[in-house]
């Protein structure tokens, strides 16, 4: 497999950052080009901007040099020695994309507005009441993810892709193999809850599309679990005040109104109660000081569901699968920060009185889920056998901002190993180069804490190479691995991906832009100094 060209991925986050909106380098453009000014603050100005632009560099240079967002940009010197022909050099130049994103990647990462913006901020949204691109300010201490209140506002989703298409055609190839697909898009926040964004008090808010979505749903005969009348009938507050998502009651009412819906009868099983208390995504999405006092931390009751001497998990018999994203994952996942074992898959589970087999992703729930499950039949690995329900839950926002690309459910022959992982219970050191390496999240440009990369890497051992997933992003912090790029020299501690999938696989992630790599088992690794 030949190594790719050097190029600076883009990360293309499932939910929206700016690619339906103006940003905010085009507003203050437009609002330049119709300004007037005196000549003396035209010279005043002009004074302060050529002050600042040489001062902030003067400073980045004195404290570091911005090596690793050059390097991913510029060609290693391994690619320059491999060029052959003036071609083979022409293709290594960056292009005009690349060297935008580095330069907005360096403008992040700038001693000045790393030790100022958070400061600025704090101002902006204490005393202005300004979000970001990503946040809403609401009422009384509430926040809203900016995408969400666009799903809503915006333009019709139909009138901008189909996901009807993708979802009949999704539940048409389950229907080959006698399995019923039950559709549960789960509302945006402020569509329950935004009369804390001053939207007038009554039904729920939904995008202009939502209702011609669901009539053409029932026309195709797909069965649709819509929470929105559940969570509406709920007295108010139904999601988390500083967060995306649903509050735990919530969560666990819909989940026992599903189980009804699929005509469970089962006596509910005890739970233990904890209390749980966090601040939310969209507050981190600000990038307050770490000792502001504007947002503070919301306290929340929880019901874990055990099992055995053991918190609840899924198995891989259950008659039925449950695609989700991290609305599944809230109260489920302990990286989250809200607590574990207490989330939907666990309640709903409870209400229904049969075991549940999961397939979570905390990002991109249009896509992801379906995704995975794809590629684990192409390997193979029948996820589908004995399944007689699928369940698959997604953020209403991605109607509007999901990938919505139908995929294939064919089961595939299992196929011998061609990349290296450990067995089980073992671990390996490893030296090899990068050959290729996902894309990653810029921090505090996703509500999402943690990531995981992928990485190709090769000249191993034995000519050995092996797909390794690691660390990205942790507490919306690059890990060093963020900063690999193709043909850096790494050491590696790796381990079967099969030891850590339970918990890891719930994680956002991104994959190498090759269908091939796609189909292999990764392993997990982390770099060794």
């Amino acid at each position: 497999m030949s190594t790719p060209e050097h190029s600076l991925p883009s990360y293309n986050e499932p939910t929206p950052e700016t690619t339906r909106r103006i940003t905010r380098e085009e507003e203050a453009e437009l609002a330049l080009g119709r300004s007037e000014f005196s000549p003396g603050a035209r010279a005043l100005l002009i004074g302060c901007f050529l002050l600042t632009i040489i001062a902030v560099p003067l400073t980045q240079s004195f404290h570091e040099l911005p090596v690793a967002e050059l390097r991913r940009v510029l060609p290693s010197w391994a690619q320059v020695q491999a060029a052959r022909t003036p071609g083979d050099l022409w293709r290594l130049i960056p292009h005009a994309e690349q060297i935008k994103a580095a330069e907005k990647a360096i403008e992040k990462q700038s001693v000045v507005a790393e030790k100022l913006r958070p400061h600025v901020q704090g101002v902006v949204t204490g005393l202005l009441r300004g979000g970001t691109e990503q946040a809403c300010i609401g009422r009384d201490g509430w926040l809203f993810y900016r995408p969400d209140v666009e799903y809503i506002t915006g333009p019709p989703f139909l009138a901008q892709g189909d996901p009807v298409r993708a979802i009949v055609d999704f539940r048409d190839r389950l229907a080959k193999r006698g399995i019923e697909l039950v559709l549960m898009p789960i509302p945006a926040k402020p569509g329950i809850d935004g009369a804390m964004l001053g939207a007038r008090p009554g039904g729920v808010l939904h995008n202009a599309s939502f209702p011609e979505f669901l009539a053409r749903l029932d026309r195709a005969g797909v069965r649709v679990f819509d929470p929105a009348p559940v969570l509406i009938s709920l007295a108010p507050p139904r999601y988390l005040e500083t967060d995306t998502h649903w509050r735990p009651e919530a969560m666990e009412e819909v989940a026992r109104k599903l189980a009804a819906e699929l005509a469970s009868t089962a006596e509910p099983s005890p739970v233990v109660e904890l209390q749980v208390t966090a601040l939310g995504d969209i507050a981190a999405l600000l990038g307050l000081p770490a000792s502001q006092t504007i947002y503070k931390p919301q306290t929340v009751t929880i019901h874990q569901v055990p099992a055995g001497n053991g918190l609840w998990r899924p198995r891989a018999d259950a008659d039925v699968l449950l695609l989700g994203d991290s609305f599944a994952n809230i109260f489920s996942l302990e990286t989250m920060g809200w607590g574990e074992g207490a989330g939907f898959p666990e309640h709903l589970s409870r209400a229904l009185g049969r075991p549940l087999d999961c397939i979570l992703r905390n990002s991109d729930g249009a896509f992801a889920t379906r995704e995975q499950l794809s590629r684990e039949l192409a390997r193979g690995r029948d996820r589908l056998a004995g399944k007689k329900i699928v369940i698959w839950e997604f953020a209403a926002r991605e109607l509007s901002f999901g990938d919505w690309k139908i995929l294939p459910l064919e089961l595939g022959a299992p196929q011998p190993a061609k990349f290296f992982s450990p067995e089980p219970g073992h671990e390996k050191i490893v030296t090899g180069t990068v050959a290729a390496i996902s894309a990653v999240p810029r921090p505090g440009t996703v509500p999402y804490p943690e990531h995981i990369l992928t990485a190709h890497v090769v000249d191993m051992e034995g000519d050995a190479q092996a797909l390794v997933c690691m660390w990205s992003m942790k507490a919306q912090k690059w890990t060093p691995a963020a900063r690999l790029r193709p043909g850096d020299r790494v050491k590696l501690r790796l381990r079967a991906w099969s030891e850590v999938s339970a918990q890891y696989e719930k994680i956002n992630r991104s994959d190498i832009d090759d269908a091939a790599l796609q189909l292999e088992e990764p392993a997990w690794g982390e770099l060794v100094e």
